[in-house]
């Protein structure tokens, strides 16, 4: 049976450094740390993940700007917020929550937020740094993933790892993060064939597509990690990741639940990202 990897004990450790770390700036430097949180409409999922961002201010001890806005709010009018919070010097990081109403262009907002500020780590500039290996954020999911798979004590260095989904926010910056830990990666997606037996030669395994249940036992190596980034809901509406939960923990060495997995840990990424933003706008190394 597989260990359970507690991603809210590690984000409760992540959380615990950032606020730290904030309160000593406060005392020593002056410095309180904010971040800027912006939401279009009221898509129910996207105010919880917002309220959960607010409280995670909170907790660490950072300022927290919201600005909810109508979903009638033109996408100049979105843009016109973003260049003043680019130049609000008490907001070092800017979020904006999506995904947008339809007639806003999300690629354009992104483009707009500074590249010091964009603490989700979307910007095209941040992405390029990424690839690199030259970056000061990282996109706060996969950050999570590296923060969780380290947690184990596993080292990464001359593993098979498999990365399946290549999405821009989650799959392709994970498959950089565990390169760039000297991992042997394999990127799997809806045209990859011989899927299972690629799984099955995977030491590190991270699954993120958005399927529930879609990854089963049979297809995980003996002792592998796996990593389930997927919130999904099951046939009885039960949230549940895209691993088969019962059958994987069977062959794993060790699994993300779903909830209390991967979630809790791309909040506590976020509030790292902020204050890493915080002290660079302030010169602090």
């Amino acid at each position: 049976m597989a260990q359970i990897i507690d991603g809210k004990a590690v984000s409760a450790s992540v959380k615990a450094e950032v606020a730290e770390e904030t309160e000593k700036l406060k005392e020593e430097k002056g410095l309180n740390v904010g971040l800027a949180v912006v939401i279009v409409g009221n898509d129910p999922a996207s105010r919880v993940y917002v309220n959960n961002k607010k409280k995670a201010c909170e907790a660490v001890g950072f300022q927290s700007f919201e600005y909810a806005l109508d979903e009638n709010t033109t996408q100049e009018q979105l843009l016109d917020l973003v260049n003043k919070l680019n130049s609000d010097t008490s907001v070092n990081g800017i979020l904006v929550q999506l995904p947008l109403p339809k007639h806003i262009d999300e690629k354009a907002v992104i483009n707009a937020i500074s590249p010091a500020k964009d603490v989700d780590a979307f910007h095209p500039e941040n992405v390029g740094r990424i690839m690199i290996g030259e970056y000061s954020f990282l996109p706060c999911t996969p950050a999570g993933v590296m923060r969780l798979i380290e947690s184990t004590g596993v080292d990464i260095t001359g593993k098979q790892c498999v990365v399946i989904g290549r999405s821009n926010i989650v799959g392709k910056p994970q498959a950089m993060l565990l390169l760039q830990k000297n991992g042997t990666v394999t990127i799997c997606h809806s045209k990859t064939k011989n899927l299972k037996e690629i799984c099955l030669g995977a030491d590190i395994l991270v699954v993120a597509i958005g399927r529930a249940k879609f990854v089963t036992g049979d297809m995980i190596k003996e002792g592998a990690v796996v990593i389930d980034v997927g919130m999904d809901r099951d046939e009885n509406g039960k949230l549940c990741g895209d691993v088969d939960f019962e059958s994987a923990e069977k062959k794993a060495g060790y699994i993300t639940p779903v909830p209390g997995g991967v979630g809790p840990m791309t909040i506590a990424m976020l509030m790292k990202n902020t204050l890493t933003a915080a002290k660079q706008q302030a010169g602090i190394e």
